[in-house]
Formats: C-alpha cells, sequence, structure tokens
C-alpha cells in the first residue's frame, strides 16, 4: 500500500506513543478489560443458544444490562453470517455491528467486544465505517475480536477463495487500519483503491484495538507484531495442565511482541456454574464444557491470572441454572476478586 508523507509521519508518532506509553491507554475499552499481570472477566452471548426459534434470545439485553450494572468488564458477540444445522451454532443470531450499537445504547461503561469479526468475509470499507460509528457511539468502548473464519460454508457464499484467506486477511487488516486512522489515506490493494477521500466517522480515540483469534491462519511473529492482544483457546480447564500449557504459549508469543510493550491476552471458556460452591471442576462433551462450583471457577481464574492471561471471557450457554441467578452468582462472588479496571470514561456526545 502507498500512504502519504504526511500520513507516515502520523504513523511514526503513534509507534511512538504505543512503545512508550503501552497501546490504546486512551481507550474507555481497551483500559476497562487489560492490564499487564491482572485478569478480569467478560460474558459471552448468546445467554443461551438458538434452538429454532428466537425465544431463547429475549429479554437478553435486559441481562446486559444487568452486566454493566454489576461492573463486568465486557460483553463478546459472535460473527455468524449464515446458520449451519451441521456445525449447531448460530451465535446471537443478529448482525454481530447492529447487535451491538443496539446494546451501546442499553448500557454506559461496559467494553463491547466481537469475538470474532470475520475480517476476510467483510470488505475493509465496510469492517472501518461499521466499527468507527459504533466505538464513537459507544464513547470509544469497542474492542475488536477479528478472524480467518472456519466454516467452510462462507467462503463460497460470499465468493471467496477459502485458500486464500490467510492473505486476504492481513491485506483487510492494514486496508483497515489505514481508513481509520489517517486523515486522507492513499491505498492501493487488491481489495480496492482510496485516494483524496476520508472515512468518517474516525474513532473515538483516533484508533480501535484489533485482537487476533487463535492463529488465523498467521505465524505467531505475525501475529506478536501485527495484533493489538491475542485471544486463544484455554486448553485444558478440569485441573492445572491446561493452564500450565497456555503458559508456554504466551510466554512464546510475548517473546516476540517488538519493543516489549503490553499486549493482553484472552481466553474463554463455556462455564455450567452449579449452586454448591465446591463441585469439582469437571469436564463436560469431552472438554468442551466445564461444569464447576464457584470456588473452581475462582480457583481456575487464578491459575490463568498467573500464566499472564487478562481476560477470561465466559460464556454460560450450557448453564443448567437460568443466565440472570449465573450472573448474580458471578457478580456477587467471583467478580471482586477479579474487579475491571478504573480507566478513562467513555467519551460521550449527545448525538
Amino acid at each position: 500500500m502507498e500512504i502519504k508523507s504526511n500520513d507516515n509521519e502520523l504513523l511514526r508518532k503513534r509507534q511512538q506513543t504505543s512503545s512508550t506509553q503501552g497501546m490504546f491507554t486512551e481507550h474507555p475499552g481497551f483500559s476497562r478489560m487489560f492490564a499487564p499481570n491482572k485478569l478480569t472477566i467478560g460474558i459471552f452471548l448468546p445467554l443461551k443458544f438458538y434452538a429454532g426459534h428466537m425465544d431463547n434470545l429475549k429479554g437478553q439485553a435486559d441481562i446486559v444490562e444487568m452486566i454493566d450494572q454489576r461492573n463486568f468488564a465486557a460483553v463478546w458477540v459472535r460473527d455468524v453470517p449464515l446458520f449451519d444445522p451441521s456445525f449447531g451454532d448460530a451465535g446471537q443470531v443478529f448482525d454481530p455491528f447492529t447487535y451491538l450499537a443496539y446494546l451501546a445504547a442499553r448500557t454506559k461503561h461496559v467494553s463491547l467486544a466481537t469475538g470474532s469479526a470475520i475480517f476476510t468475509l467483510r470488505h475493509p470499507l465496510d469492517l472501518a465505517k461499521l466499527a468507527s460509528s459504533i466505538d464513537v457511539l459507544s464513547g470509544g468502548r469497542l474492542v475488536l475480536g477479528i478472524a480467518s473464519g472456519d466454516r467452510a460454508i462462507e467462503f463460497p457464499a460470499y465468493g471467496i477463495d477459502a485458500d486464500q484467506r490467510d492473505v486476504r486477511f492481513r491485506e483487510t487488516v492494514e486496508f483497515f487500519r489505514n481508513l481509520i486512522r489517517l486523515r486522507k489515506p492513499s491505498i492501493l490493494s487488491s481489495l480496492g483503491q482510496v485516494e483524496g477521500v476520508e472515512m468518517l466517522p474516525k474513532p473515538a480515540t483516533g484508533d480501535i484495538p484489533l485482537v487476533v483469534t487463535g492463529s488465523s491462519r498467521q505465524s505467531l511473529d505475525w501475529i506478536a507484531e501485527h495484533s493489538d492482544g491475542w485471544l486463544t483457546y484455554p486448553e485444558a480447564t478440569a485441573d492445572a495442565s491446561g493452564p500450565r500449557r497456555l503458559s508456554e504459549k504466551i510466554s512464546a508469543w510475548r517473546e516476540k511482541i517488538p519493543g516489549g510493550i503490553f499486549k493482553p491476552h484472552m481466553t474463554n471458556e463455556w462455564i455450567d456454574l452449579v449452586e454448591d460452591a465446591d463441585y469439582p471442576r469437571t469436564p463436560l462433551r469431552g472438554g468442551y464444557i466445564l461444569r464447576t462450583g464457584r470456588k473452581g471457577l475462582i480457583q481456575l481464574l487464578e491459575e490463568w491470572q498467573a500464566v499472564g492471561v487478562n481476560h477470561a471471557a465466559l460464556g454460560i450457554q450450557f448453564a443448567s441454572r437460568p443466565p440472570a441467578e449465573v450472573i448474580q452468582e458471578l457478580a456477587e462472588e467471583v467478580l471482586p476478586l477479579f474487579p475491571s479496571h478504573a480507566g478513562p470514561n467513555p467519551l460521550y456526545t449527545k448525538w
């Protein structure tokens, strides 16, 4: 890509700031979720899986308001364009950007995160416009988890070569960042050309964090250099062996981060939090779900924090108890041990 000289100077100053002060220190969403050597808690949506009708999703935004009021760090939504019954997961059904805009209007503090936006399936112009709009309307609370996609049915539906999604992912990230960061970007890419125009609005703080999910078919070196954080699977969660393996993964990645700046690591787990606080950590469905009492969950979160995880996104879709009841117990008994960070307040304007 070509970049004009004045934009090169802007990028140079941004890089200097990142290397000396850390990344996104003024971004409300990022700062609420992430700090070195600390772990915060978020909730993955939907709270109940789609089961052939939309009734399971009724009242979900009311509980998201509760999540916001009880001071959880983030709510997460997934990007699932098409429901594939053989895959068995429709996400929260609504388009993630449309739904986050709705949740932005229903909440005041909680960070709004995608886990993850499929950057290979959407054009960077549309991604930049959608993401920047939500970031501004939410006062700077958007954190973008991004991925290259893993549902085979989606790529032919979009007319995209799945075998080239690693290249398209990298190009989309670069195109997206130039659009949201630069006043008048000059872009020449296989995805399009931009010259003499500006993408509006710009993000609330001038940038939006991009968290790479899994490998997204990229090398560890690329993720260390080009991501603003890394979201990976948790390994085993029923005992300490999984966190030990996770520690090796996180350490290998952080050793490759240029300049030693702080970049956060995230992981997630689907939990069935039972009423018995002493119920042991028990894997279900081959380890896909963790059934546990709150003491076991706290122990797992402590293990994750010790090995360098900075945020835990918990999904309760498989919980045997009502969602509001699980959220209430998490808020009262677990969240005080892993509080959200006090950072810059959202930058609200009466639009």
